[in-house]
């Protein structure tokens, strides 16, 4: 079984193309213009296991928002996509990541439901390029299009490119987790109504 997306998306706002191969190794090329959030994104890829390319030019002599808010919309688009009728998936994955003082936990549910609880607060205003209210418009964005259940909750931290990273690695080892493949659902869909 592939499971491989490939999609892009123009806007007058945003020219985004993603490559997302949930088997992958970890390998990532990232380019968006904001280098807070290519490091961010190159944190997903790495401990997701995704295989996973993203390079987006955006209006950013505006600001970062559509960029971010586009990226996340195309990830989960390109998701729902590579997972198709989702057979045979474990479904949900929890996380809790570490990042020095920082501890962030993640839940996903990928339920064909979009639905983000976000309970994570940052101390400063901007990360490096990035305003640190667009972590959270990223995931709204990104389980949104991706269709699944999301929650994020800060445990610990005040550091605010610990909290933002550790949110990034705790979200990509819980969706690591709900699209493993479980031998014993023999290619089953995980719901008892038969459809995710």
């Amino acid at each position: 079984m592939t499971r491989f997306s490939e999609l892009s998306r123009k806007t007058s706002e945003t020219d985004i193309s993603i490559r997302l191969d949930l088997d992958g190794t970890g390998k990532t090329d990232i380019a968006t213009g904001i280098g807070f959030f290519d490091h961010m994104l190159t944190a997903f890829g790495r401990h997701g296991l995704f295989d996973l390319t993203v390079h987006a030019k955006g209006d950013l002599h505006i600001d970062a928002h559509h960029t971010v808010e586009d990226v996340g919309i195309v990830l989960g688009l390109a998701l729902e996509s590579a997972l198709g009728e989702k057979r045979g998936i474990q479904r949900f994955g929890h996380a809790v990541v570490p990042m020095d003082e920082a501890l962030v936990e993640a839940v996903v549910d990928l339920s064909g439901r979009a639905f983000v609880a976000w309970n994570v607060a940052f101390e400063r205003p901007m990360l490096g390029q990035m305003d640190t209210q667009l972590v959270e418009e990223f995931f709204r964005a990104f389980a949104g299009n991706g269709l699944f259940n999301l929650h994020v909750r800060q445990l610990a931290g005040h550091n605010a490119h610990h909290v933002a990273e550790a949110a990034f690695k705790s979200v990509a080892r819980a969706i690591r987790a709900a699209v493993a493949l479980e031998p014993r659902a023999a290619g089953e869909i995980p719901s008892t109504k038969g459809a995710l």
